[in-house]
């Protein structure tokens, strides 16, 4: 494939941080020009943030940045809210995650916006949808967790919730709002009309969560959840408790020991008890006798005794390291995976070979690892290049706007652009 699927759509990314950079930067990765728009004094604020070099931007930004261009442009002033305005009159897409009304008292709200080029779609990320009583909180990765119901369903019952490792409030929203964009611009393509599209962190958050509502629903019907660890001899209370690291599925599972827990904190594999493989998992663990046990050959028989079921498998995993394990339970066909930790991942051969974790060269750095995209095509593989130096293309993006030297330079002097 010569042509990449996204070419010829142009991205203005007046994003920050996580949520609208990851957004923006897949759209990169499938062929759109993404012009990243900051701030000339500092760019965005991950370019500074938990550096392992004080004079180099944080791996922070360039994770998230990758294949953009960059513009450092104050856009409060008349000459700076010019170029936006040009950049708009030609963009397909502008986004944008702002505190709720920056856009607005900028003088690019949606209305204007949409005045200037009726064709342009605008993404917004927002901590809560326009609707919410809380929609002018300010939000960050934890704050939507909580607020989407991970955070109360993550976690051991005896304890406090939960946050998840995982970006679900940030990378998760950004990957939400792409949907929505590549929605929109196959309407837009039908009808020549863009539109808004919102996503907010709560509802992102919330749509990976669905599952507990689910159980939600259940819980107020009758009264108890049969695939929690709290059933049979536990008590539920009116909300969803914490499972620990039970299934969700309806299929039994846990996280479970293997030779040397004790001194390798990743030395475990998560094993699920499949309802339809029940005979094939008894036999693999040495325990052909639960196939016919009125106690064991069905789910619901197990429940009761699923921490003895577990208990049992720890045993026959005690002189297994993960590896070994799951290469013995993958010929049974049981469900299970060894937990993995980041340096694990970071040297995994096959992680690379299939480009799911890339080596990438940044100007001044070097090489650093990232991750890579986690879609996959039959005639396309996404070329993940380096992140943008701060301002490094705003020459190049105002000659493409019709700026003549003479102009950007006078406005490179009046620290209008860097």
């Amino acid at each position: 494939m010569s042509e990449k699927p996204l070419a010829g759509i142009k991205v203005i990314d007046f994003t920050g941080v996580q949520a609208g950079p990851a957004c923006t930067q897949m759209l990169a990765w499938f062929g759109a020009d993404v012009i990243k728009v900051e701030r000339p004094q500092g760019g965005d604020v991950t370019r500074n943030q938990l550096r392992d070099d004080p004079d180099l931007d944080a791996l922070y930004f360039t994770m998230l940045n990758s294949n953009k261009r960059s513009l450092a442009i104050n856009t409060k002033t008349p000459e700076g809210k010019e170029v936006m305005e040009k950049l708009i009159r030609e963009a397909d897409i502008l986004v944008e995650n702002f505190a709720p009304g920056a856009m607005d008292r900028m003088g690019l709200g949606w209305e204007h916006i949409h005045e200037l080029n009726p064709r342009l779609i605008f993404g917004s990320v927002k901590g809560f949808n326009d609707d919410s009583s809380w929609n002018d909180l300010k939000v960050y990765e934890n704050v939507a967790q909580a607020a989407g119901g991970a955070a109360s369903t993550t976690g051991f019952w005896d304890g406090p919730p939960t946050i998840s490792g995982s970006a679900l409030g940030d990378s998760n929203t950004g990957m939400h709002l792409m949907i929505g964009l590549l929605t929109a611009i196959i309407h837009r393509n039908a009808t020549g009309v863009g539109q808004k599209v919102s996503v907010s962190m709560q509802d992102a958050v919330l749509n990976l969560t669905r599952v507990k509502l689910r159980d939600q629903q259940r819980l107020e019907k009758i009264g108890y959840l049969e695939e929690y660890p709290q059933y049979p001899n536990g008590e539920f209370g009116d909300a969803v408790p914490r499972g620990g690291n039970a299934g969700g599925g309806g299929q039994p599972g846990w996280i479970l020991k293997c030779k040397g827990w004790e001194t390798d904190p990743n030395a475990y594999i998560y094993f699920t008890v499949q309802e339809q493989n029940w005979k094939r998992t008894a036999e693999a663990i040495g325990r052909p006798e639960w196939v016919e046990d009125p106690e064991y050959t069905t789910a619901r028989a197990r429940q009761p005794h699923i921490f003895e079921i577990f208990a049992e498998i720890e045993k026959w995993l005690a002189d297994k390291t993960k590896y070994e394990a799951v290469d013995i339970l993958r010929k049974w066909e049981v469900p299970c995976a060894p937990v993995l930790s980041m340096k694990e991942l970071a040297e995994d051969p096959d992680m690379r070979k299939s480009g799911t974790i890339v080596e990438v060269e940044q100007k001044g750095r070097g090489t650093y690892l990232t991750v890579g995209s986690p879609i996959k095509f039959s005639n396309f593989k996404p070329e993940i290049k380096g992140a943008p130096l701060l301002g490094e293309h705003g020459s190049e993006v105002l000659a493409d706007l019709g700026y003549d030297a003479n102009e950007i330079v006078a406005l490179r002097d009046k620290q209008i652009i860097v």
